[in-house]
């Protein structure tokens, strides 16, 4: 099993079409033209709508910042990731400045975003997962160091248990995605 990361600090941030905000694109799964998924940090700048992804189930999780509203919900630091239709395009509102937060999209399949807190057994075509503040992955016996906002993933995962170790033993700066095209 052969892992793959990216950390954004290795991404350029790119504007957004609004103005609103800046991104730093961590994966688009498979193909950049083509993706089923796309992962990412963003920095919202300012209020105003999200883009629109008809067809496009969205996950949402602050990591920096005082945090926004999206559906007049407020979302900070530690909230559990926000799952929402993509084709909605909500309204952001700033709760004190600049915030940045962890964006994933899912065009096709079934995908599901949980804290890692736990111990993976993979029995998905696709396995992946974001720390914020950094850690250790270790799958089968191996051991991965992980930068903070680094997004580790592997296609094809060997069914042997998976362990994130960060400096936040709950889990709630870390999350586990799987992924499988049905």
């Amino acid at each position: 099993m052969s892992w793959s990361k990216v950390s954004a600090a290795d991404v350029q941030p790119q504007a957004w079409k609004n103005q609103g905000g800046t991104t730093r694109e961590l994966l688009a799964w498979p193909h950049a033209h083509d993706w089923a998924l796309r992962i990412s940090v963003a920095r919202v700048s300012r209020d105003g709508p999200f883009s629109a992804f008809p067809g496009v189930h969205r996950w949402l999780a602050v990591i920096g910042g005082a945090g926004l509203r999206l559906f007049d919900w407020p979302q900070s630091i530690g909230d559990e990731p926000l799952r929402f239709d993509g084709g909605l395009a909500p309204e952001a509102a700033l709760i004190r400045g600049e915030t940045d937060v962890f964006n994933v999209m899912e065009r096709r399949g079934n995908l599901e975003v949980e804290p890692a807190s736990h111990v993976l057994l993979p029995r998905t075509p696709w396995v992946g997962l974001f720390t914020v503040e950094g850690g250790l992955l270790e799958h089968g016996h191996r051991a991965m160091p992980l930068a903070p906002l680094t997004l580790a993933w592997c296609e094809a995962p060997a069914a042997q248990s998976c362990v994130f170790t960060g400096p936040d033993a709950t889990g709630s700066h870390a999350w586990w995605l799987t992924w499988s095209g049905e």
